[in-house]
Order: structure tokens, then C-alpha cells, then sequence
């Protein structure tokens, strides 16, 4: 059973800087997907990035030019640096991983809670 433990989140004004990490315990396998999602009140989850573990990225334009994936296989930890941060960004941010034939399994973390607010 694959677990993830999000941590990183919290209370920062408008242009400040966060940096949200997440570690997956379990077997993942040396091929996988890990990104981060988020949910705003009253919106749908939504993708704000991924990285593989062969270090391909993909990034939702909310967050192109702001935001940084990155990870570190050792440790089966993926990071995401988020910098000039927007209330609009203010949401649960979700860690995923996804593995296996396919990528038909995956995995949630319990979320982050992310304000940006002055």
C-alpha cells in the first residue's frame, strides 16, 4: 500500500513563496508519475503539475513561469517550489503518484491547505 504525507502548505501574502514537499512510502517501481493537483472551494481538482521518474515535466499555464517541480527518486519525494503567488492560488494542493503497467495505479496524499492573502 502506497501512502503520501504532503507537507509545506500554509498562510503567505501575495508575490511570497512556498514550497511544498511529499514523500510516498511503498513500492512505486523505477517507472511512475508524481504531480501535484489542487482544489479551490466551489471548483474542480485540477492539475497544476507532473514529473516523471525520468525527470519529464508538464505544467498548467496557471502556474507556467511561477511554479517549479522537482524530485528526488532516492527518496521517493517529489517538491514543488511555488514563487509570486496569487490569491488565486489559494487551494488544498493534492500530491498524486501513478504506477504500473499503464500507470493504472495511483495514490492520493490527504492535501495541503495553500492561502495566499494579505
Amino acid at each position: 500500500q502506497v501512502q503520501l504525507v504532503e507537507s509545506g502548505g500554509g498562510l503567505v501574502q501575495p508575490g511570497g513563496s512556498l514550497r511544498l514537499s511529499c514523500a510516498a512510502s511503498g513500492s512505486i517501481g523505477s517507472l511512475n508519475v508524481m504531480g501535484w493537483y489542487r482544489q479551490a472551494p466551489g471548483k474542480e481538482r485540477e492539475l497544476v503539475a507532473t514529473i516523471t521518474s525520468g525527470g519529464s515535466t508538464t505544467y498548467a499555464d496557471s502556474g507556467k513561469g511561477r511554479f517549479t517541480i522537482s524530485r528526488d527518486n532516492a527518496k521517493n519525494t517529489v517538491y514543488l517550489q511555488m514563487n509570486s503567488l496569487k490569491p488565486e492560488d489559494t487551494a488544498v494542493y493534492y500530491c498524486n503518484v501513478k504506477w504500473g503497467l499503464g500507470y493504472r495505479f495511483y495514490s492520493w496524499g490527504h492535501g495541503t491547505q495553500v492561502t495566499v492573502s494579505s
